[in-house]
């Protein structure tokens, strides 16, 4: 059954909406590749405009290539704060600048007219009031580089080793064992968990949280450099679900004594520790560990002089006191990606993140570990903690809570009671002031490319400054029609969100060739209330060359709550196809697509959902382009393979079920494999065994492959790419 009502645009609720462009025009205008894709020599000509904008307190800086302005929060007036030629001067630089640019500048002292700057010679500290330099640290462009505002002290990782610099420039050498196999300083467990860094700076800027992973157990897939006359072996530690993994420590380094110690963790085989938070005291540490399995979850806590274990509730370990403040389990998996966070106004309670009512929401714990209350509840998820306002003792979020396509921005305080903070329907983000006091707002509607507010939010009602309205830089140009609406999922009862883009010019009486663009995996959604409705540009690229493009988000993907996203457990591609399908129905109900005329596109696990739907309903798809495609679950890494599927070993059928080897006969219709040739998140095996597999068979895809290239194609590479994939739609299934 689907579901259509007219999008209003103060009114949340299933959205049905078609963007009309103006008339066509006398002349008409087209996009390239060129134009719409990143990387493509005119892209920027087609971004909507913007600001680059941060906070030196409650002071809004707007941060240019050549100058630096202060803005006001109440009346938009800007003022020249200093230039860039200013800054060079102050630097005593010579021809060979010190700063190239300001878009980067940095104000990280609320209370001192300090500009941070540099480039990859070297990070500066200029006082623009006294017009001088005041620090510099001479390590910038070091992997890693991560730099403390309160000691001035710099870890970074050169030649494998960890080092931290200090704020008298006197080098600390933290590991002498690292190599490819002992890595330090850097993010573990493959970027999972929302790992980002591997670094973690004490408030107090005297200690520093880092990692150590050991990966010497870790089978190597032999990636090949093929540039060189001798092609030379560059392998890539990758490790497979069910497979043996890293082990993981943590070390902590105290800039007074100069001395490191390990988190006492116990054995880190097959564990992963993740989410590193300090206490406001700078003594103790926090993280999340999970198992193997990922279904056990526990928060613990440690003594950052001593890595000890501390006890929680009162009770000394030697008298068997319980050493993790929190264990959440589940059957399927839990998954924590974000660390605790103090209240700035109350040290001894955090805000802690879970989605175990079945959304992600706020929970209020103390210090013992004791959960005091849930904060935020409801059939809606947090998406981001933006920061707090200690004066009125709220958080400033982002949730959707309005409807599943809108992120909007709220503050809500310890009881729960929640304020929203625009009045505008659509995708908003946010940047905090380090008070709280106000907020950069930056949104955009499916009919306004880019807006930016300025916040007040010490007034009982939130005040808005306009800073930027970007006017459509598509003006003048043949524009698709964008729609948005709603269909049930095979369930029969669960709301799916789709978006069509149809060409300029489109005709009801005529039949359009259909592609189905899908990526349908975790982590992920396609459609959006922001401009065009989160529109690819590649989909406004094939509509002016006369094709339909149908996106639809089915259940596993994400902002959809906990139900929604664990429905594909155990069986990747199953669920989302049959969401799929029922798309399908839905186009098959419209008489002017082509159902003769079906392609299917994506990359990734969206390569795998295009393949999977090529060989599952061969009769469907006639012409799919797949990229990075998975082939089986069990040639993926281990964290992210076994957190949805199990190992080859506890899950035999599921893998089977969604293994794409012996499906390889069924493929009837035009299939081109693209792949990244040192690709090091889908490895090449992935689509080399499905070739193989083809040939055993008997069927004939085709195969392309981007020497030098990772997972995604990088720079002018993309437009190529999708100059290949529009060329394979036009070859095979725009011509009846």
């Amino acid at each position: 059954m689907r579901t259509t009502i007219k999008y209003l645009l103060f009114s949340l609720f299933t959205i049905h909406c078609s963007l009309l462009t103006s008339p066509v025009s006398a002349q008409e205008k087209f996009f390239t590749l060129e134009d719409l894709n990143f990387g493509g020599t005119n892209y920027h000509s087609f971004q909507p405009k913007n600001l680059w904008l941060t906070w030196w307190g409650d002071q809004l800086i707007q941060t240019d290539v050549e100058e630096c302005y202060t803005i006001d929060a109440k009346t938009g007036k800007k003022e020249k704060l200093f230039t860039l030629d200013e800054i060079n001067q102050w630097a005593g630089s010579d021809d060979e600048r010190y700063v190239r640019h300001l878009m980067n500048a940095s104000f990280p002292y609320p209370d001192q007219p300090l500009v941070q700057v540099g480039n990859r010679r070297a990070v500066i500290l200029v006082d623009f009031k006294q017009k001088k330099i005041v620090w510099q640290d001479s390590i910038a462009g070091q992997t890693a580089n991560d730099w403390n505002s309160v000691s001035k002290a710099t870890a970074y990782v050169e030649g494998d080793q960890l080092f931290v610099v200090d704020a008298n420039e006197q080098k600390h050498q933290l590991s002498t064992d690292g190599s490819r196999e002992i890595v330090y300083g850097q993010s573990v467990h493959r970027n999972e968990f929302g790992i980002e860094k591997g670094t973690f700076w004490s408030p107090d800027g005297q200690r520093l949280a880092f990692y150590r992973m050991d990966q010497s157990m870790v089978t190597d897939y032999p990636q090949v450099d093929i540039f060189p006359r001798s092609a030379s072996y560059e392998p890539d530690k990758y490790p497979m679900a069910g497979m043996t993994s890293h082990k993981v420590t943590v070390g902590v380094y105290d800039l007074q004594s100069d001395k490191t110690v390990y988190l006492q963790a116990g054995d880190p085989t097959d564990r992963y520790f993740t989410n590193i938070a300090w206490s406001p005291d700078s003594k103790t540490i926090y993280m999340f560990e999970l198992n193997r399995g990922q279904n056990d979850c526990r928060l613990v806590s440690y003594d950052a002089a001593s890595g000890a274990k501390i006890a929680v509730i009162g009770s000394p370990l030697a008298t068997g006191g319980t050493q993790e403040l929190y264990r959440e389990t589940s059957d399927k998996y839990v998954e924590p990606l974000h660390p605790i966070q103090f209240l700035p106004w109350d040290e001894t309670k955090f805000i802690m993140q879970s989605q175990k009512d079945g959304y992600n929401h706020l929970y209020l714990f103390d210090k013992s570990g004791k959960e005091l209350r849930q904060i935020t509840k409801g059939p809606w998820v947090v998406m981001d903690v933006l920061g707090f306002n200690k004066k009125q003792k709220t958080i400033i979020i982002k949730a959707n809570k309005e409807h599943p396509l809108h992120h909007r921005l709220y503050s809500v305080n310890m009881k729960g009671e929640i304020r929203q903070l625009e009045t505008v329907d659509g995708v908003h983000s946010g940047v905090l002031s380090p008070s709280g006091n106000y907020l950069i707002d930056r949104f955009s509607t499916p009919t306004r490319p880019r807006v930016i507010d300025v916040v007040d939010l010490t007034k009982k009602n939130p005040v808005h400054t306009n800073l930027l309205e970007a006017e459509d830089p598509w003006t003048g140009y043949e524009q698709p029609i964008f729609e948005c609406g709603s269909l049930k999922a095979a369930d029969g009862v669960t709301d799916l969100y789709y978006r069509m883009v149809k060409p300029y010019n489109f005709d009801p009486q005529k039949k359009y060739p259909t592609v189905v663009y899908v990526y349908g995996g975790p982590h992920a959604n396609n459609v959006q209330a922001s401009w065009h409705w989160a529109s690819r540009p590649w989909e406004t690229y094939m509509s002016q060359k006369g094709y339909i493009v149908f996106i639809l988000d089915n259940r596993g993907s994400q902002y959809r709550g906990r139900d929604f996203e664990q429905a594909t457990f155990h069986q990747l591609g199953q669920i989302e196809m049959q969401d799929q399908m029922k798309g399908v129905e839905y186009l098959k109900s419209l008489p002017y697509v082509d159902m003769n005329r079906l392609g299917v596109h994506g990359w990734s696990f969206g390569g795998f959902m295009t393949i999977s739907l090529m060989t599952n309903y061969p009769d469907v798809f006639k012409v799919g382009v797949a990229g990075g495609p998975v082939i089986d679950w069990k040639w993926y890494e281990v964290m992210y393979g076994e957190r949805y599927m199990g190992t080859p070993e506890n899950n035999p059928e599921g893998y089977a079920k969604s293994s794409l080897i012996d499906k390889a006969k069924n493929l009837k219709g035009k299939l081109q494999i693209i792949t990244g040739y040192n690709d090091n998140t889908v490895v090449p095996q992935h689509c080399l065994s499905f070739l193989d597999a083809c040939i055993k068979a008997g069927t004939q895809p085709d195969f392309f492959a981007y020497p030098g290239e990772e997972h995604n194609m990088r720079g002018h590479a993309s437009v190529h790419l999708h100059e290949r994939i529009t060329q394979y739609f036009d070859d095979y299934l725009k011509i009846k």
